[in-house]
């Protein structure tokens, strides 16, 4: 079983950037805090939330710059401020867009670097950190610094000596980009501390934190610049074939996401280490991860690198049973939870229950059809995790808005209630379901409808950007009647 889950709990999902505060989007300051304290009065102890690297323009937290670093617009520069590194007025410029978060991050930078050439205790912090994370810190400082110098082009647009990482062209550009790669290891240092203060509220309020693990990585990434030997990347740096999936519940074109895959048999000809080292920067990070696309390590589906949907493709076998061994022997029992929604076979089944991995269930998928349907509440199962809704969902009174006649009437002869006792029927039945955790989006505690949803899968415009105006009250009904069900099912 994963550890952590070994009684009945409840979590909600909410991502980072949704916090409310001063800044463009939420941060990892005082409001995370706050919202640890307000979720544990209501009885959940699980917070969800996306992937956490640095984001392209677009905003995906699932196409990431790395997939290990930390995003440094999530940094709270108000922690900053205290260590006499901004002044408050540089905070309220950044507050009223009058000074870029970049250029905050840049004079921060200064000041900590300054402070470190007479501060032993603080150099000798930042020193183990560049050590316990070279792994990835040290190519992804450079990445970033080379991003911008070349103005935000990928990697294979840049000069032929650094796309292909020869040797002169690297030390040079490392001894150029200096002060640009010591603000980026500013940046992460500063995350790592700040999310490690979260960390310990989070457990010192015995609430554990949910991170997730996308099972791909941004063509445009330093994961892959710096380590094209394991990607489907031809000599020119480009993709051939890309990862995506076939038409689905959520699109009927199929998606193509655009990834490199793996060329797994160099993977596992390395013991997997690239694998190990990615997983052990997010555990030392979160008490449990979900991997994103579980059945990739099944059969992933392979896409022609000109197609621009996923119609066409061919699935592929992956040893998804060696690498998810390879982990186990480094990490022991694995704190993991398996996306495992879409088109899944026996075969994918068989390989979550090998690991003892918690699947997931959607109630918004439940409805419409038989009682065989296997995301109906009765068809759950201990080992799950089930939501009314995640990310990729419409809220669920936007659901329930758009839901057909055949729908509506599924659900309220399924649950027994009237249309009124929306949102919040499915909410109890969420916490009512056998499965081991149940999982509540914050738009559906707040009865929001579709004008709050997170994200529209296949789509670019409008996503990733929906945040609360403020943290509720500990007495608004998000709250007041989350507790009571925690209590009645059994989930505190």
């Amino acid at each position: 079983m994963t550890p952590g889950l070994e009684q009945r709990q409840s979590g909600v999902l909410l991502h980072i950037t949704s916090l409310p505060g001063p800044f463009k989007h939420g941060v990892l300051g005082e409001e995370a805090l706050r919202f640890i304290d307000q979720i544990v009065e209501a009885g959940y102890r699980i917070w969800q939330f996306l992937p956490l690297g640095p984001t392209h323009s677009h905003g995906s937290p699932y196409e990431s710059l790395s997939s290990s670093a930390g995003n440094p617009d999530l940094i709270d520069l108000r922690i900053a401020e205290q260590k006499g590194w901004l002044t408050a007025k540089d905070i309220q410029r950044v507050i009223q867009d009058d000074l870029s978060l970049a250029t905050a991050r840049a004079k921060a930078a200064l000041h900590f670097w300054q402070d470190a050439e007479s501060n032993v205790e603080l150099r000798d912090k930042i020193n183990l950190f560049r050590e316990e994370n070279q792994a990835w810190l040290e190519d992804y400082a450079l990445f970033a610094s080379l991003k911008i110098v070349h103005e935000g082009m990928p990697w294979w647009h840049w000069p032929k000596g650094l796309s292909d990482r020869e040797t002169d062209a690297l030390k040079e550009a490392s001894h150029t980009l200096l002060a640009h790669i010591h603000q980026v290891i500013f940046e992460q240092f500063m995350f790592a501390e700040q999310w490690q203060s979260i960390k310990e509220h989070a457990e010192s309020r015995g609430v554990q934190l949910f991170g997730d693990l996308p099972i791909y990585v941004a063509h445009d990434s330093s994961d892959v610049w710096a380590n094209r030997e394991f990607f489907t990347i031809n000599e020119d740096g480009l993709c051939d074939e890309v990862a995506g999936v076939p038409p689905d519940y959520f699109s009927k074109t199929g998606q193509r996401w655009g990834n490199p895959l793996y060329l797994w048999n160099k993977m596992q000809d390395s013991g997997f280490s690239w694998w190990i080292e990615r997983v052990r920067t997010q555990i030392k990070r979160m008490h449990m991860l979900r991997i994103d696309h579980f059945r990739g390590l099944e059969a992933y589906w392979a896409i022609p690198g000109h197609r621009e949907d996923g119609i066409e493709g061919e699935w592929r076998k992956a040893p998804g049973d060696e690498l998810l061994q390879a982990l186990q022997d480094a990490f022991g029992q694995l704190p993991l939870i398996a996306e495992d929604l879409g088109m899944i076979t026996e075969e994918v089944h068989a390989l979550r229950k090998k690991f003892k991995l918690p699947g997931m269930k959607i109630l918004q998928f439940a409805f419409g059809g038989g009682a065989d349907n296997p995301y109906l509440p009765h068809q759950h199962s201990y080992d799950m995790v089930t939501y009314t809704g995640t990310h990729d969902n419409d809220t669920t009174m936007g659901w329930w808005q758009a839901a057909s006649d055949g729908e509506h009437q599924h659900v309220l002869a399924y649950l027994g209630i009237t249309a009124e006792d929306m949102p919040w029927a499915m909410i109890r039945a969420a916490l009512a379901s056998p499965a081991m955790l149940a999982v509540i989006p914050m738009q559906d505690l707040l009865e929001l409808d579709t004008t709050a949803r997170f994200n529209t899968p296949g789509t670019l415009e409008n996503n990733w950007c929906w945040r609360m105006q403020d943290l509720p009250n500990i007495d608004d009904v998000c709250w007041t009647q989350s507790k009571p069900l925690n209590q009645l099912y059994g989930r505190i």
